[in-house]
């Protein structure tokens, strides 16, 4: 997974403690986490495709949340970035070689693709099962002065 699936999933928390009423620009969303604007934009842009973000344009514009964080989920996040497709791929490689399988397709017979096709569909649903609004809690309950800390930054620009 890339590293924009993390830099996205703070964006979208850091625009749920400054607040739906004040759009955020890409530059300054990175600037917080010194993260390279150019590629932030690219992810921020993402999500707007995906409904996640809106954005807004003009000398007050920037990005805000499209929805609720408890009407986001970590996978939604994770396919706005990643895309749909799965994170292993079985290239049937039992079919090559000396040792090939050669009845029917390599892959309904390989233990390795089955266990990680199995291991997939929990990490999805694990994902599916997990909103923003979670994420949320659990890291306020962990830095309870990190919604005010964040607010100030940006609210200081």
């Amino acid at each position: 997974m890339n590293e924009g699936v993390e830099w996205a999933l703070h964006s979208c928390l850091n625009l749920a403690w400054i607040g739906e009423e004040r759009a955020v620009t890409a530059a300054r969303l990175a600037a917080y986490h010194e993260l390279p604007a150019p590629y932030l934009n690219k992810q921020l842009q993402a999500l707007v495709r995906a409904g996640i973000l809106t954005s807004v344009s003009g000398p007050r514009g920037g990005f805000r949340l499209a929805r609720t964080l408890d009407r986001i989920t970590l996978m939604d996040v994770v396919v706005a970035i990643e895309g749909p497709d799965e994170a292993f791929r079985c290239t049937e490689i039992i079919g090559q070689g000396p040792g090939a399988v050669t009845t029917g397709r390599p892959s309904a017979e390989c233990a390795i693709a089955e266990a990680m096709g199995r291991a997939e569909l929990a990490w999805r649903r694990e994902l599916a099962a997990r909103t923003l609004a979670d994420v949320r809690a659990q890291a306020e309950r962990r830095a309870p002065s990190a919604p005010d800390r964040i607010r100030r930054w940006f609210a200081a620009a």
